[in-house]
């Protein structure tokens, strides 16, 4: 299941999602701080809890798997303050990283239904 260490598909995940997200904002406006506040509205710890919750439900065994041994990780000292926030986002990055590597058909599914979900055109 592993052949990558799961940090290391969460920080591939983080910029996969970013892009994800760019790649629809670049499409609203060309104002440089509004593409950033609404860049930003979507990659923050608060916005992938909420759809890693979104998600559980569709989850097979083994992403459910990947999504408990991200949580488990050793969190940053200056994130400790919004532990549980940061260890379900840590998750959701980790999912998409590991999507990217090993079914990006699937992970392409997956950010149609959250680009639905957010009411984002895809």
């Amino acid at each position: 299941m592993e052949d990558i260490n799961l940090r290391n598909y969460a920080y591939l995940g983080d910029a996969v999602w970013e892009l994800f997200i760019r790649e629809i904002t670049i499409k609203r406006t060309n104002n440089s701080k509004h593409l950033h506040k609404i860049t930003t509205d979507y990659v923050k710890t608060s916005c992938q809890c909420e759809l890693l919750h979104f998600l559980e439900s569709q989850l097979t065994e083994e992403e459910i798997e990947i999504t408990r041994r991200a949580r488990n990780l050793p969190i940053p000292v200056g994130r400790r303050n919004i532990q549980a926030d940061y260890r379900q986002a840590t998750a959701f990055e980790t999912l998409i990283g590991w999507w990217y590597t090993h079914d990006k058909k699937r992970l392409e599914n997956i950010l149609h239904i959250l680009g639905k979900k957010l009411e984002l055109e895809v």
